[in-house]
């Protein structure tokens, strides 16, 4: 019997990591978070818990046994939720739905395709929480003149997972069945995906995150939850551990993971095998009603071929927004901008500057980057038809304009208004913010027909969508970045500043001299405006070209 979910676990692992390992980007990514995330942690660990460790082995400890006991059970407590957490969060874009149902839920039971994927979650949770703990709990080992400490540390370790893995699956599981059968909820699903992850960013933000963190710490540590503590305080020299609640751990571990896992069963066994939920046709009919709309007004001074192609880009979006997931990107790293503006009070000039020129960059990037790619398997048609290349790029291009000037000038001048700008330098962040989110669009046609991409990218564990190319994407955004940046430069005469300041540092690095003047740098950033003033131009016109000359392959 136990043969079956092993062979289903060994399944699963080797095709999630054979998916991340073909594909370059989640490569990448996962590189990055690994260390950046990661790696600090490990390394800084590894330089001072052997110290730490030789501290804990002397005579005397550095601190009083329960401030110990105190910080591992917290410590262990708070990890337990934070891995649970993201096994929810797992579970629900993958897990939950589980790869090639019709043949995986037919050839076995649902209690050993439940039970394989929860030991294939737990073994991929163990590839990133292994290897850091190993490292760790061998330089205090190494410090602490024991090796009790290792092994201690990894049992921990096992313990949580076979706790927060099988947890994770049944939240993440019964989640996904509200939102995606269950009606009432699944028909504001969207408002509430939006509505989740603006309180968890919100909180990150406002460091209410951390306020929440900091008091379960001290909630949890008499816990169940911090139980296993003990267990990893068996490992320490010279601190007494709790036998009972060591015991209790283990016994704990064995009772939650068994209920869970059949919780986990049973509902598995009605998600997999549920229908759907289904709505009325009445927001298909109000959309339509809203391009009409937008048609009647595109009609006044637009050919009939471009409004189409406008109305059909901006319906296409509507009813699959996955697709501008990769616009979003930028707006992680606006988590720093938000804590700055939480306790200043106000909103920086720079922030200001950045945020209206972030709109800009959407502007470009919600239809036009990818012209060719994003037609998907109406391309043979659209590309053999009467459609002009002057037609389909100026349709995207107006749709780009119709869906971000309104939102450039709102934000623009909100902005403006609540930070330090004066009138005058408001009245040019609107006018800017306005008139590029008139221009990036043409200039994102011509790079998206240079490097376009016809196939899907998973965007979710089981959603995928077509999406601009990497190089698509860091072309359209260096040829953003620079001309803005030659532009301040110009209007805040700072060349003599930032040559004199490269004249600094190339005096303090390792490096020969650089020679930067003043006029030199004026002359690259009119040059380099100038530039970007007229890429939008021939960009527009290289992408009409390329599109009436595309031919099939």
């Amino acid at each position: 019997m136990a043969r079956v979910p092993l062979t289903v676990a060994s399944t699963e692992f080797r095709r999630t990591v054979r998916a991340v390992s073909t594909e370059r980007t989640k490569l990448l990514l996962m590189a990055l978070l690994a260390l950046f995330m990661i790696g600090p942690i490990t390394v800084v660990g590894g330089y001072l818990l052997p110290s730490l460790g030789a501290e804990f082995a002397g005579e005397t400890l550095p601190t009083d046994a329960t401030t110990v006991t105190a910080l591992v059970t917290g410590g262990v407590a708070v990890g337990w939720l934070f891995l649970a957490f993201m096994a929810a969060i797992r579970a629900f874009t993958a897990t939950a739905s589980v790869d090639k149902p019709a043949f995986l839920l037919t050839s076995t039971s649902v209690r050993n395709t439940v039970i394989g994927v929860i030991g294939a979650e737990i073994l991929l949770f163990a590839l990133w929480v292994v290897p850091p703990t190993l490292v760790l709990s061998s330089a205090f080992a190494y410090g602490a003149g024991t090796v009790l400490p290792v092994p201690f540390a990894v049992f921990v370790v096992v313990l949580s997972l076979a706790t927060t893995v099988p947890v994770g699956f049944v939240v993440g599981i019964c989640a996904k069945h509200l939102v995606t059968v269950y009606e009432p909820v699944a028909r504001y699903r969207t408002i509430l995906f939006v509505g989740f992850w603006v309180l968890y960013f919100g909180a990150l933000a406002t460091g209410r995150f951390d306020l929440v963190m900091s008091r379960l710490f001290t909630l949890l540590q008499d816990s169940p939850l911090g139980w296993p503590g003990h267990l990893l305080l068996t490992g320490l020299p010279n601190v007494p551990a709790s036998s009972p609640l060591v015991l209790g751990a283990v016994v704990g571990t064995v009772v939650i993971s068994t209920a869970t896992v059949a919780i986990g069963i049973a509902a598995a066994r009605i998600h997999w095998f549920a229908d759907p939920a289904r709505f009325e046709d009445a927001p298909e009919s109000t959309a339509t009603e809203s391009s009409s709309r937008l048609a009647g007004v595109l009609s006044r001074g637009l050919p009939r071929p471009v409004q189409t192609v406008t109305v059909t880009a901006i319906r296409r979006t509507r009813r699959a927004p996955i697709r501008l997931a990769y616009v979003g990107y930028p707006l992680f790293g606006a988590i720093g901008f938000v804590q700055g503006i939480i306790q200043s009070g106000t909103v920086p000039e720079h922030v200001a500057v950045v945020l209206s020129l972030y709109v800009v960059w959407a502007a470009g990037a919600l239809f036009t980057l990818n012209p060719l790619g994003d037609l998907g398997r109406a391309l043979p048609a659209v590309v053999t038809s009467t459609l002009t290349g002057r037609q389909a790029i100026t349709g995207l291009v107006v749709a780009g304009v119709v869906v971000a000037a309104p939102i450039a000038g709102l934000v623009s001048l909100v902005l403006g208004v609540v930070s330090p700008l004066s009138l005058e330098q408001t009245a040019v962040l609107v006018g800017g913010t306005v008139v590029g989110t008139a221009v990036t669009p043409a200039l994102a046609t011509g790079v998206g027909t240079a490097a376009p991409r016809f196939g899907s990218v998973n965007v979710t564990n089981n959603r995928e969508a077509v999406m601009p190319s990497k190089t698509a994407f860091i072309i359209y955004s260096v040829a953003i970045v620079l001309p803005t940046t030659a532009a301040v430069v110009l209007y805040t005469d700072s060349a003599a500043v930032i040559a004199e300041l490269a004249g600094a540092v190339s005096a303090m690095a390792p490096v020969p001299d650089v020679s930067v003047s003043a006029r030199g740098l004026t002359i690259t950033a009119w040059t380099v405006l100038g530039i970007g003033v007229l890429a939008p131009l021939v960009s527009y016109f290289y992408a009409i070209e390329r599109f009436d000359w595309y031919t099939l392959e």
